[in-house]
């Protein structure tokens, strides 16, 4: 599919065997300001070295974990964006644990699959609510020995009341858009205390940013009832 690259755009390369939802993925992004959608094979989306995005349909492959493998080996720095079977939240747990970071069911329609775009190109991970409260669960299940522990300025980082408000939404799988309309505040000024809390936490995205929020509230608990 030819088109013409836009100043200032993202460009997100997108592969799928499904014809038509190649092209209904590609007009959720015909009017967007700011992101373009390309459609080609994969070959030739991998060697363009200026695509920083890639959005990979393997709902309909059986070697889904050998094609996502062989993609972040030939292009560690593409950002995966893995479009996988409905209802499977054992493919989606797997496919981020792979390094994916977003998961869409193939039958999303056009806001989540733009919000999951968004929210990749913003460095944060997106999925459904279900299974990123899976993930939360299942990291936080982790021996203590076998999480990784980011460096941090300060054990327990210290939130301003509103910082905590959106906190607690982003621990409830919460997008911007959907905190902003909940606090009365614009989406911007959520991005904003968004880059404040992962900065004061050491984060580089909204999963990881959970489970340490989490593991400060037990620990806060603990502290009260002790």
């Amino acid at each position: 599919m030819q088109v013409v690259l836009k100043a200032k755009h993202v460009r997100v390369g997108l592969v799928s065997t499904e014809p038509i939802r190649a092209m209904g993925f590609h007009s959720f992004f015909e009017d967007h300001a700011s992101i373009l959608m390309i459609v080609d094979d994969i070959d030739t989306l991998l060697s363009d070295s200026s695509l920083g995005y890639l959005i990979l349909d393997l709902s309909c492959s059986a070697d889904w974990m050998a094609t996502q493998s062989l993609v972040k080996q030939l292009r560690p720095d593409i950002r995966l964006i893995i479009v996988g079977p409905t209802g499977d939240e054992e493919f989606a747990l797997s496919s981020i644990a792979a390094g994916a970071r977003a998961y869409l069911d193939p039958n999303c329609g056009p806001l989540a699959v733009r919000q999951a775009v968004e929210t990749v190109i913003q460095g944060s991970i997106w999925a459904n609510r279900r299974v990123l409260s899976l993930l939360v669960d299942r990291l936080l299940s982790q021996p203590v020995a076998s999480v990784p522990r980011p460096s941090m300025p300060r054990p327990d980082p210290a939130f301003s009341p509103r910082e905590r408000q959106v906190l607690d939404l982003i621990m409830k799988a919460c997008s911007n858009r959907e905190i902003s309309v909940e606090l009365g505040i614009e989406e911007r000024t959520v991005k904003a205390y968004v880059a404040s809390l992962m900065r004061k936490t050491g984060m580089d995205n909204r999963v990881s940013l959970s489970v340490q929020a989490t593991q400060v509230s037990m620990r806060e608990q603990r502290s009260l009832t002790s």
